[in-house]
């Protein structure tokens, strides 16, 4: 995987426990100073549930993450997290692959 994408792997479901642990991952790879780092990968294949606090982090991690010129997108995404997505209209919003396959096939393409 190319030096410019850091893949983040979500290890348990995003919800109010557990949203301010990510929001930290999140801080940690801007504080490193990362260089080079263009695109932020959030792996979900571990996530079953998400609540409004896990919803609220993401958004704000996507936010953050543009704020300093970093792309985040999604892959791995269940069907019932993906249909809070599209209730939701979030998944307007932010990239979602069906794999890191597949993003590294797109990245590949377009490179």
């Amino acid at each position: 995987m190319s030096q410019q994408v850091k893949v983040l792997t979500l290890k348990k479901n995003l919800n109010a426990e557990t949203a301010s642990e990510f929001q930290q991952d999140i801080a940690q790879i801007l504080e490193s100073g990362v260089k080079g780092v263009k695109i932020v990968l959030v792996d979900c294949q571990n996530i079953t549930f998400l609540d409004s606090s896990g919803l609220g982090s993401l958004i704000l991690a996507f936010k953050t993450l543009r704020d300093a010129d970093i792309k985040m997108v999604l892959c791995s995404v269940n069907d019932q997290v993906r249909m809070i997505f599209e209730l939701t209209s979030i998944n307007k919003v932010l990239e979602i692959f069906p794999s890191q396959d597949a993003f590294n096939q797109v990245l590949l393409a377009t490179s």
